[in-house]
């Protein structure tokens, strides 16, 4: 398991960490913004701070974001029946 000087959780690719902050935000309606590469363990990790992760502001402009939260939702009110 990786680990950070930080204690922050570890991604050991950009995307994999962008795929990390959306379904963060799609899970919880809120929470990081943004996806950085740590100096300490070379690393990438999420933020709060900062511009809003580019690929993350694409899907809440377009939608997908709400479009998928909307989807889950019904999944779960589906599984509790």
């Amino acid at each position: 398991m990786l680990t950070c000087s930080t204690h922050k959780k570890v991604y050991q690719t950009q995307e994999i960490a962008e795929e990390v902050l959306i379904e963060t935000r799609i899970k919880f309606d809120k929470g990081p913004v943004a996806v950085y590469k740590c100096e300490d363990c070379g690393y990438y990790h999420l933020t709060s701070q900062g511009p809003v992760n580019e690929r993350l502001a694409k899907y809440l402009a377009s939608g997908k974001i709400k479009r998928q939260k909307e989807a889950n939702d019904w999944l779960n009110k589906l599984k509790k029946k």
